[in-house]
């Protein structure tokens, strides 16, 4: 139709036999005029000056206002048109916003030249939170208002923060449809050129003709709305001017600020740039909070208002109310419509017996929390403005940084981590432990990993939450028969992991926290209770050691449910800091050091021997079972039953291997995705290396071996020592370096700037193939470094493949030579893996984004292992 007249198309409308309504109305938006479509009703003010005083009593986290004079300095008011910045930018490539959820990016003389022949009824424009590494230089051209300077989020890295700015370059008819702010922050949005039209609803009051989606799972939250244009002229009209919203029209220069939870509509009347950012300050910080907790009700009502509460249970809230305009105007407006009273005490989050009316307040708000529901162990929405870790990152940042907000961030952290519930655990450890008291400083939860740990004085105090009592205690007694068969063999490697001072359960009775010391041996009462078919086990043995973990990781859907009951470790405290913390201040001579320290270690896990198998009368040689998918002839291979679970675990990864693959999605090639099941093997006990026995029969030449599964950045400690130009690695196993004294780690060269002591969490202990250690180990600690691997791999000095030239089973079929190329193994490791380590390697080596073949990325990722060859020493 691109080339047809408006003559033309009204004919077509108008055609015997057919007509569309639908369609004629799409023709239209795709050619409507808004150069007279600026409207302001009054009801948002504009204010020529504001004092900081005056904005957080009169405005701040309560009503939108304009500002006329706040960017009238900015280079930008005057550099920032099309005409100007085309020449400096146009080979500058701009995220563009579109409605489907794949993100493009187009270089921006592009889009300046899609923008002048598009006639789109919903016009792509660029919406872009990368602009400032793209176009750094723009960045200078314009500074954060003093009303908006205090942002929490600043204390973050850069790496960790959210996206918090946005370019944002559109024509007449592109705009944002109806949304609240990501994480329930508060935003502003100064125009540069054109004209914007604004429409604005408070928190809790749906605009018509939107659909607010909330997911009971893990608070996920979409929104259906129509477009802009689509919205103020086919809903708008029908609307009575009581239900109608606060509206505006922004000029060039003018800024516009938007507190949290508002409901809001843009809609550019001609071509136009904005620079916009949204912010976290006092006035917000327990909404973003209270956003961030687990459940789904309290995001539901906070967008919504009561109507998230309906009569049937469902989470699809459209809007049925309405509101005088005069109220829309106060900021403290509650709705009326539909009135619940939240409850507390452990109820189901509301009542119908008793009403009480919608507002916007902490207290309120924070009634419809789920109280079943945890930080550590519920789903994270994939929504939420800020990773898992990162808040709680953030959340301990700020905790040190802003002692004068203290009384604030914690009553944050209560609503989003059940910040009290763990303190008072760790009080009662302490005590039970006669371990100092906790300073102020020491009352949240540290670090990044998926349970909470305290630093106390000189101790750690980790509790087990994450996945459950079934999954935590078998994660806790697998690291306790860790620790106590380092000593009982006494391996090296003993030198290099924390002290154990105290470990048992903490458990939650009548409102009253007590401690059950435990070893790991044995049952106290508690535990038995919980699993009965435990209790004849024998008080010597690790009742839920490693093995015991490996059967219950294939019958995880069987998992006790219990939330009152949680294992605790207490270590000696570290000195220095961890890898992830100091990474970027390191030497190359430094880092060097720190892979061959690596080396050395993980040579020292894998060597350790195994525990003996639980019931070992059933201890017998198995046989795969063979399937139709299967090679029939597979049946004859040995397989013990150390290696079963193992494998039994890869296989059943490998079943739903495409729907997780899809589940991860971006940046694992789509083309990989289809391609994944293609190159694994059939059978996967063909990774293992085979030998044949006395019998002629192919049998896997070697145990499994200890794993750690997650050597990380964060799991690895580092003391600080002096500079030094030289390396040596004769140092590397000097066991001088313990917790509690001086590090006295000289080499030859003289002391080292960081020297690498310990390697901490062992709570994801496991058994498999070693090559299963190097995956996060390579992608995380070394970043895809060769030069790092090649280190590491000359201190570790172990065989990574036994398998001998002649020693491949006949069925592999002519593909048999894959089996032999260690990179291979790696790579299928990599594609079964419970964790995202693709998206990993894909953001390491984006070029690989573009690859055809599983074999491609194999050889870029992994071809070094095939250069490795070592025998034991």
């Amino acid at each position: 139709m691109k080339k047809l007249t408006t003559k033309h198309c009204i004919l077509m409308v108008k055609t015997a036999g057919f007509n569309s309504l639908f369609l004629y109305r799409r023709w239209y938006r795709r050619f409507t005029a808004l150069s007279a479509f600026s409207f302001d009703s009054g009801t948002v003010e504009r204010i020529k000056d504001l004092s900081l005083d005056e904005f957080k009593a009169q405005y701040d986290g309560q009503k939108p206002v304009l500002l006329t004079e706040l960017a009238e300095t900015w280079p930008a008011r005057t550099n920032w048109t099309i005409d100007q910045l085309l020449p400096s930018y146009g080979d500058v490539a701009f995220r563009i916003s579109q409605r489907s959820p794949q993100k493009i990016r187009m270089k921006f003389k592009d889009y300046v030249s899609y923008m002048e022949v598009q006639h789109d009824e919903d016009p792509l424009y660029i919406f872009d939170d990368k602009f400032g590494e793209s176009a750094p230089a723009l960045l200078e051209d314009y500074s954060v208002p003093h009303l908006f300077h205090e942002d929490f989020f600043d204390i973050l890295d850069h790496d960790q923060r959210p996206p918090f700015r946005w370019l944002i370059i559109g024509p007449e008819r592109s705009g944002a449809s109806w949304h609240v702010d990501p994480g329930l922050t508060s935003a502003w949005n100064t125009l540069l050129c054109g004209r914007k039209r604004w429409a604005l609803y408070p928190p809790g009051r749906v605009p018509a003709g939107v659909t607010v989606h909330v997911n009971e799972e893990d608070g996920d939250v979409n929104i259906e709305s129509p477009t802009s244009l689509q919205w103020w002229l086919d809903i708008y009209p029908q609307l009575a001017d009581h239900d109608k919203p606060l509206e505006c029209t922004q000029l060039p220069g003018e800024t516009i600020f938007v507190p949290s939870g508002w409901w809001h509509c843009v809609l550019n009347l001609e071509t136009s740039i904005a620079v916009t950012q949204n912010f976290v300050n006092p006035s917000n910080f327990l909404f973003v909070c209270l956003d961030m907790a687990p459940g789904h009700r309290v995001k539901g009502v906070c967008r919504a208002g009561l109507l998230a509460i309906p009569d049937e249970d469902s989470r699809d809230v459209e809007p049925n109310n309405s509101m005088d305009i005069e109220e829309l105007n106060h900021c403290e407006t509650t709705h009326k419509e539909k009135k619940l009273k939240p409850c507390t005490n452990g109820s189901n989050g509301y009542a119908k017996e008793e009403y009480q009316t919608f507002s916007y307040d902490i207290d309120f708000l924070s009634g419809f929390l789920e109280e079943e529901r945890d930080h550590y162990v519920s789903l994270w929405s994939p929504t939420n403005y800020i990773g898992q870790r990162e808040m709680r990152e953030w959340l301990h940042r700020l905790w040190i940084a802003k002692p004068a907000e203290r009384q604030l961030i914690w009553k944050g952290a209560c609503l989003t981590l059940n910040a009290d519930k763990w303190y008072a655990c760790l009080v009662e450890i302490c005590q039970r432990h006669m371990l100092p008291s906790p300073l102020d400083d020491e009352k949240l939860p540290v670090g990044t990993g998926s349970n909470p740990v305290f630093l106390v004085s000189n101790y750690v105090i980790k509790i087990y939450v994450e996945g459950g009592l079934e999954s935590t205690i078998h994660g806790f007694d697998t690291e306790l028969e860790f620790y106590n068969l380092l000593y009982k063999v006494n391996s090296p490697l003993k030198e290099h992991v924390p002290d154990i001072v105290a470990s048992g359960f903490i458990v939650h009775e009548n409102g009253v926290y007590r401690t059950v010391p435990w070893n790991g041996k044995g049952l106290p009462e508690v535990i038995a209770n919980c699993f009965p078919e435990k209790v004849t086990s024998s008080d010597d043995c690790f009742s839920f050691g490693v093995w015991s973990k490996k059967q219950f990781e294939l019958r995880r859907s069987e998992a006790v449910s219990e939330t009152r009951i949680w294992p605790y470790l207490v270590t000696k405290r570290c000195k220095g800091d961890i890898f992830a913390h100091i990474r970027n201040t390191l030497s190359k001579d430094d880092v060097l050091h720190l892979a061959s320290f690596l080396g050395v270690q993980l040579r020292n896990l894998h060597l350790l021997p195994l525990p003996q198998m639980l019931n070992a009368s059933e201890s017998k040689v198995d046989h795969i079972k063979s399937t139709t998918e299967k090679f029939s002839d597979l049946t004859g291979l040995k397989i013990s039953p150390k290696w079963k679970p193992v494998i039994d675990i890869l296989e059943e990864r490998k079943e739903s291997i495409r729907n997780r693959l899809v589940q991860w999605g971006d940046p694992i090639p789509e083309l990989l995705i289809e391609k994944a099941e293609e190159y694994l093997p059939q059978d996967l006990a063909l990774l293992l290396d085979f030998e044949k026995d006395v019998d002629g029969l192919y049998r896997i030449c070697h145990s499994p071996s200890w794993i750690h599964s997650d050597i990380m950045d964060d799991n690895i400690h580092m003391e600080p020592g002096l500079p030094m130009n030289g390396f040596d690695e004769d140092a590397l196993t000097g066991g001088s370096i313990g917790n509690g004294g001086e590090n006295q780690f000289i080499t030859k060269g003289g002391p080292r700037k960081w020297i690498p002591t310990h390697i901490i969490d062992f709570s994801d202990l496991s058994i498999g193939d070693p090559l299963y250690d190097l995956i996060p180990l390579y992608l995380d600690v070394f970043r895809g470094d060769v030069s790092l691997l090649k280190k590491f791999l000359e201190s570790y000095n172990l065989p990574l493949s036994r398998r001998a030239a002649d020693h491949t089973p006949p069925y592999c079929g002519s593909a048999e030579n894959k089996f032999k190329r260690i990179s291979y193994r790696a790579t299928c490791y990599c594609i079964l893996h419970e964790e995202n380590v693709l998206g990993a390697i894909f953001s390491l080596w984006k070029e690989l984004r573009t690859a055809t073949s599983w074999q491609i990325v194999e050889e870029a990722v992994w071809g070094e292992l095939n250069n490795y060859q070592s025998t034991l020493t």
